[in-house]
């Protein structure tokens, strides 16, 4: 009996912050910083995906010397990234991983029916990596070995992240 892979509508984040594309690029930031968040979809009144508004977007804003003229500014549609990947919720959290180690992207939206209906990120696919392994039976066979020794266990029942 083999377990199921899991989905990204098993993981995915569907409490997400959206942006529109005339939301002025200050703004923008500000909300990105208040929330803690390093990116957010950027949807049309018809809630389709229009872009992506990333930290990255936003630093480039500051590389630029126009911005600190009396002018600075913008709407987030002049700054942000337009051709975006996303992903479908069936997808396997196998696949979204490789994409992340293929690219730079810290998120992926998630599409179904032409619409956002939600994000998976690098961290949740971290973590729905070690639930998998805390639950692998192969994790057992290795701790009930006689010939791991108990710091070995110890580090590999280790749910806090550090160790290994």
């Amino acid at each position: 009996m083999s377990k199921e892979v899991t989905l990204v509508r098993d993981i995915m984040t569907t409490t997400l912050y959206t942006l529109k594309p005339d939301t002025p690029i200050l703004a923008a930031i500000s909300m990105l910083l208040k929330n803690r968040i390093s990116g957010a979809p950027v949807i049309d009144n018809t809630g389709a995906l229009v872009g992506i508004l990333s930290e990255k977007d936003c630093l480039r804003i500051f590389a630029n010397e126009a911005f600190f003229s009396q002018n600075a500014g913008g709407e987030v549609k002049e700054y942000m990234t337009k051709n975006v990947t996303t992903i479908d919720p069936d997808d396997e959290v196998f696949k979204v991983a490789e994409m992340f180690l293929k690219n730079h992207f810290r998120r992926l939206p998630v599409l179904e029916d032409g619409k956002v209906v939600g994000q998976v990120s690098r961290r949740d696919i971290l973590v729905e990596s070690l639930r998998m392994v805390e639950e692998s039976p192969v994790k057992k066979q290795w701790t009930d070995a006689k010939y791991i020794t108990e710091e070995i266990k110890a580090v590999l029942g280790n749910n806090s992240g550090s160790g290994i």
